[in-house]
């Protein structure tokens, strides 16, 4: 695979570096000549110095053949523009973007560009899982479906303790997928009978949170 990485900072060189030991094909696009000439001393002719938001240095990167464009630049601006560029321009099927400022992750959703990493959002996801006490936990957001997987753990007290897949009165448009216990996962039949302490896995239509949550966890 050809991947063109525009930034060169600390998350665009590792990024890199991981790739081409996993045997793949990068370019690298930095911008301040400084980090560049520090990143040339490793990856040598695999990265090349410029501004990814003009055309003609992702021309001389090679986009017109890269099947991913990642944007992981500093400013959120530039990624977003990077990744339009990448696919009107020069059709490129996949683009991934890095979100600075969570705040504008809706910015990113609503001119098309996605999908989008913040690490804000990730380090929070961790938090929740680490902490009981936040309920449910964001795993995956599927924008472009209009799914989400989330995981909650049961507790004492909560309506769908002790009782049957079956009978489980889950929302519209929600579907429990998996559980976990005592640190095994499983596909739960509809006679399963869901424990307190087990975690599960459902998917489900955004906004359905809520009524995900008061089912499986009482509040703290």
């Amino acid at each position: 695979m050809y991947v063109v990485i525009a930034g060169g900072g600390k998350v665009g060189w590792n990024l890199a570096r991981e790739l081409i030991e996993k045997g793949h094909e990068v370019t690298l696009i930095e911008q301040t000549r400084t980090r560049y000439l520090t990143i040339e001393e490793e990856l040598e002719h695999a990265v090349q110095y410029g501004d990814s938001t003009e055309m003609w240095v992702l021309e001389r990167a090679g986009i017109q053949r890269a099947e991913l464009v990642v944007a992981v630049t500093g400013d959120d601006e530039d990624n977003i523009l990077i990744c339009q560029m990448a696919r009107e321009k020069y059709d490129v099927q996949r683009t991934i973007a890095r979100v600075n400022n969570p705040r504008n992750r809706e910015l990113f959703e609503l001119l098309g560009v996605s999908p989008v990493v913040s690490a804000t959002d990730l380090i929070l996801r961790l938090i929740e899982h680490e902490v009981p006490s936040f309920g449910l936990v964001h795993l995956l957001d599927l924008h472009a479906e209009r799914l989400e997987i989330v995981e909650v753990e049961v507790t004492a007290g909560a309506p769908a303790a002790d009782s049957r897949v079956a009978d489980v009165a889950m929302p519209d448009g929600s579907l429990i997928i998996s559980v976990l216990r005592q640190g095994t996962g499983f596909v739960p039949k509809p006679d399963t009978v869901i424990e307190v302490g087990d975690e599960v896995l459902v998917v489900l239509d955004p906004g359905l949170e809520a009524g995900i949550t008061s089912l499986f966890a009482t509040p703290a």
